[in-house]
């Protein structure tokens, strides 16, 4: 009845006032003057439309929303394919605003760039990646941890500083001989030498973070004399910046004193007056989970005062930026969560958008001569005997070994978007020509690109290898690896393979594993997010009186490294976790599955090359079936639906291949006493001597723990009553192919790839 009277009263009122609405146009047309031109046909109709349409195409609006359509997309493929390779994906980005730009797009498709990238539009396209790189230098200054240069400065400091100075000195001397031929016309040498002598001076901190991190030298005492000489080349490469902009913008370094006695007093006045408050604001909310609106504001609204001040005094935003991010409270669990609301805006949506104004200043098609090549040739040799050399030297001088101090080298040599900053801004000052410009990009990419495959080789020379496996899984004979991503995924994980070993464990290890992608760490709380990581599984492993290795790594490819550690740590049973899409089936979920093709690579080549045809009808999610394609030793998939205990466990039979299982269910009943019940599947048991013949030899001993069962036989609830499921992935995917009753009210389930 209540239905019948709300339909009666939805179609009164909105019956009633569609009536009024057309009665009242109607009336309203009468009051049309004779100059109202009306369309008469529906050919005019049409081309009313295309031209609506066409205008609607170039409204600012609409351009700047198919450039970051267009940005984000081909960052994404080139940031892949060079992780691909082995290199940081923020060269892929960079090469990708470049090939959007006029060095590929641009020459070969000048309609297109063109159409994409209008020169009315690029000033839209610039401030908004302003915006990108102000709240990206905001997580820079908050990356750096401050307590590491007063406990470790000295030998930093002067490795840091001998970095700088080598380099800039090299600068200087190379601007003497290109200023004639290069330099914009009306500029002074001394701001000119300036600028080339702090483009040749830049680490790019982030980079050399990630990579330290990567590589899983962050614990040792090379990586942290490396993050802290990275941290005080930062600080102090952006002072001197300042000092630099300073006097460019001024003309004359005395009339520029002005600006940095100012700077100097805004500085101060950030140190002592705003970090204080800033402390007290992050001490009321340390012990909450989350931030308030109104206190994430105070936050962000500080850093736009700071960005605006030092704009405004003339030593540029981002150094505001920057030093509101190194004045933020010292409080994790508060930076935690400003980096977490800024860094995906800031390094998905609009750091792109500077990469691609980067790559429309660089022409790289202005180096069309051999003797133009051989200046930019020249250009990378000096960067790189600068800094390279400089820091080396530096690093070798304080006490450090020729390896280490080799590295070190290596490492501070990267440049990456740091040097895309310094050289935007020297552009925008008008101090850097558009060809020496590009060839400064062009370096930039060289040094950041070359940092990998240089320590690759120190290590190679030195016969270093990384130490990521701990060397007492070696000596065990049978080893178990857990990879979890969250706590309650790894505490299942571990419950599970302590039951496969818990009597055995003179003879086992049992490794947890966990990895998080670099582009999502910071530098500065890394020990402590392993710590809170692994701190649940430990306390699990407690209760369980069963010791765990602990490994944690930074990777920029996390289904690859498990396969490579599984491999090099020969584990004889990997455990991962399975995510499920909730979408799975349903029309939204090929949608975002299209989706997901695009913007995971991974998926797209997966397509083209047919694999992804083998998993088409599975429900693993993406990084659990790249594990599976990857994986070289014996993986099980658990399928967790709260698995407490192994007291019933329920083995499938569906071929001859399932046979490995029954090894897999003796280990249960040893260590775990299970009662395992083997599911005989069209008599495959029955038919195959060696799987009867290991079962009749666990009966004898386990009279008790072991029962064969035939399919007729099951009877209703049987599923129910069981804890877990073991069954091989090719059972598996049959099982998921027919859409067996089974596959809603399976306990949880283990699947199992030999």
């Amino acid at each position: 009845m209540k239905n019948i009277k709300n339909a009666l009263f939805y179609i009164a009122v909105t019956g009633g006032f569609t009536a009024l609405i057309f009665w009242i146009v109607s009336k309203g047309k009468l009051l049309q003057t004779s100059d109202v031109v009306s369309p008469s046909s529906k050919a005019t109709y049409f081309s009313q439309f295309i031209d609506s349409l066409t205008h609607n195409l170039k409204h600012p609006l609409a351009i700047l929303l198919l450039q970051i359509i267009t940005i984000i997309i081909v960052a994404r493929l080139f940031g892949w394919l060079f992780r691909k390779i082995g290199q940081p994906s923020v060269i892929g980005e960079i090469i990708a605003g470049i090939f959007l730009g006029p060095s590929v797009v641009g020459m070969y498709f000048p309609e297109y760039s063109g159409l994409l990238f209008p020169t009315e539009s690029l000033g839209n396209l610039q401030f908004l990646s302003q915006i990108g790189l102000i709240l990206f230098m905001f997580v820079i200054g908050m990356e750096l941890d401050l307590k590491v240069l007063k406990n470790k400065a000295n030998d930093a400091v002067v490795i840091s500083h001998a970095s700088i100075v080598f380099p800039f000195a090299l600068g200087i001397g190379l601007s003497y001989f290109v200023y004639n031929q290069f330099a914009p016309k009306g500029v002074e040498f001394l701001s000119f030498s300036l600028f080339m002598g702090i483009a040749m001076s830049i680490t790019a901190f982030p980079v050399l973070a990630r990579i330290v991190q990567e590589r899983g030298i962050h614990k040792t005492k090379l990586g942290a004399i490396v993050i802290t000489c990275a941290a005080a080349d930062d600080i102090t490469a952006w002072c001197i910046l300042a000092a630099v902009i300073a006097i460019v913008k001024a003309g004359t370094f005395a009339s520029s004193m002005y600006v940095i006695m100012l700077a100097l007093v805004y500085v101060l006045a950030m140190l002592f007056i705003v970090k204080p408050f800033l402390k007290k604001v992050g001490d009321l909310y340390a012990t909450r989970d989350n931030l308030s609106k109104p206190v994430v504001a105070i936050f962000l609204l500080t850093l736009i005062i700071s960005s605006y001040l030092s704009e405004v005094i003339g030593i540029h935003a981002l150094f505001g930026a920057f030093l509101t991010g190194a004045i933020m409270p010292d409080i994790s669990k508060i930076r935690n969560i400003i980096i977490e609301k800024v860094e995906d805006v800031a390094l998905i949506l609009l750091l792109p958008l500077f990469f691609v104004f980067t790559g429309l200043r660089t022409q790289i098609g202005l180096i069309n001569d051999p003797y133009l090549w051989k200046i930019t040739g020249f250009i990378i040799l000096v960067a790189v005997v600068g800094k390279f050399l400089g820091s080396t030297l530096a690093a070798k001088f304080v006490g450090q070994n020729w390896r280490d101090s080799l590295t070190i080298g290596a490492l501070m040599n990267t440049r990456g978007l740091m040097e895309l900053v310094v050289l935007n801004i020297g552009y925008d000052l008008g101090v850097l020509s558009t060809e020496i410009f590009t060839m400064m990009v062009i370096m930039a990419l060289v040094t950041t690109f070359m940092t990998g495959p240089a320590i690759d080789l120190i290590n190679y020379i030195f016969k270093r290898k990384e130490v990521i496996i701990p060397k007492e899984i070696s000596n065990s004979t049978f080893k178990v690896l857990i990879s979890f991503g969250n706590n309650e995924k790894g505490k299942s994980l571990l419950r599970l393979a302590n039951s496969f070993v818990k009597k055995q464990k003179e003879n086992t290890n049992v490794t947890a594993l966990h990895m998080s992608l670099s582009d999502e760490m910071h530098a500065y709380n890394l020990e402590e997010y392993e710590q809170e990581t692994f701190q649940p599984i430990l306390a699990e492993s407690k209760v369980l009186d069963q010791e765990i290795t602990t490994i944690f790594k930074a990777t920029v490819d996390i289904e690859t490294d498990i396969a490579d550690i599984a491999t090099r740590g020969d584990f004889d049973l990997v455990l991962v976790g399975l995510g499920k899409s909730i979408f799975e089936g349903t029309l939204l979920g090929k949608v975002l599955g299209f989706t997901t093709r695009i913007i995971n690579p991974d998926r797209l080549l997966d397509k083209f090359t047919g694999k992804e045809g083998l998993f088409q009808n599975s429900p693993f999610d993406d990084r659990t079936r790249l594990i599976i394609s990857k994986s070289k030793t014996p993986l099980g998939i658990l399928i967790d639906k709260e698995l407490t205990e192994l007291t019933e466990v329920f083995v499938p039979i569906f071929s001859v291949e399932d046979a490995f299982l029954i090894e897999y269910a003796e280990k249960l009943v040893y260590n775990s006493n299970s009662k395992v019940t083997v599911l005989d599947i069209d008599e495959q048991v029955k038919n195959n001597q060696d799987i009867e013949l290991a079962i009749q030899t666990l009966s004898q001993n386990y009279p008790e723990n072991i029962a064969i069962l035939t399919e007729n036989k099951m009877k209703a609830g049987f599923l129910a009553k069981q804890d877990l499921m073991m069954i091989s992935l090719e059972s598996w995917k049959k099982l998921v192919d027919s859409q067996s009753v089974w596959l809603s009210t399976v306990p949880s389930v283990l699947i199992i790839k030999p």
